[in-house]
């Protein structure tokens, strides 16, 4: 593509469920954090330009020391403070971004099975449609449930997919989407949210169950099992 493509990866959250002393993008995995494995994924991709890296100002240091000086990334560009809310936080880091930057991919700090596939046919969707989100099909049965935690609706399987990241929009489109929600005060599980709330459709691209999430002990377990290739 040739437009200019930058990568925020948010990795400002205190990931309590992990049940350790140390903030999930710093645990270790192999032989480096979560966070620089992450980073690493988009540091090798060859059409990525630049990353930002978004995390708690408090945390700075704690980042650049472990996470990013030891591994000499070329692409990232600075560290963003992060806000008290995730969609804050993206949309700090889109304030950073230059007015050239043609599109912007948001994926989470703490995914770092992400493949150059995905990200690549992600980008392709974008341009094309303007937003494109990486998702898998739902493989369970899912049920809608009330209050009371009886069962009210069974959706069709069929129609439901479980959304990743990354995440990739226009840049002007994702400002919008951003500003708009910071101005009506409306508070979105995740960018796409925000973009749909514009009226804009979103493409959904077949992710990979392998591009999980790291939230829990049992997560990183798995994760050390894929990074050996026995999954």
């Amino acid at each position: 593509m040739n437009s200019k493509i930058s990568a925020l990866i948010p990795a400002a959250g205190q990931g309590k469920r992990m049940e350790s002393s140390v903030k999930k993008p710093y645990l270790m995995l192999a032989d480096k954090p979560i966070l620089s494995h992450t980073i690493d994924r988009f540091e090798q991709n060859s059409v990525i330009d630049e990353i930002f890296v978004i995390v708690d100002e408090s945390d700075f240091i704690l980042c650049r020391d472990n996470a990013l000086e030891p591994f000499r990334f070329r692409k990232v560009q600075e560290l963003v403070p992060g806000g008290e809310t995730r969609q804050v936080s993206v949309f700090n880091g889109l304030r950073a971004l230059s007015d050239d930057v043609d599109f912007v991919i948001v994926h989470d700090g703490v995914r770092p099975f992400i493949n150059d596939t995905i990200i690549f046919e992600c980008l392709e969707a974008t341009a094309e449609w303007g937003a494109a989100v990486s998702a898998v099909p739902v493989k369970e049965t899912i049920k809608v449930a009330n209050e009371e935690a009886f069962i009210v609706d069974t959706p069709k399987r069929d129609r439901l997919w479980r959304v990743q990241t990354p995440q990739v929009f226009r840049k002007s489109l994702l400002v919008e989407a951003h500003k708009k929600a910071s101005h009506d005060g409306i508070d979105a599980p995740d960018d796409a949210a925000l973009v749909e709330k514009l009226g804009f459709p979103v493409k959904l691209v077949m992710g990979s169950y392998k591009n999980m999430k790291l939230t829990t002990p049992e997560d990183l377990r798995v994760a050390e099992t894929l990074l050996n290739g026995e999954i």
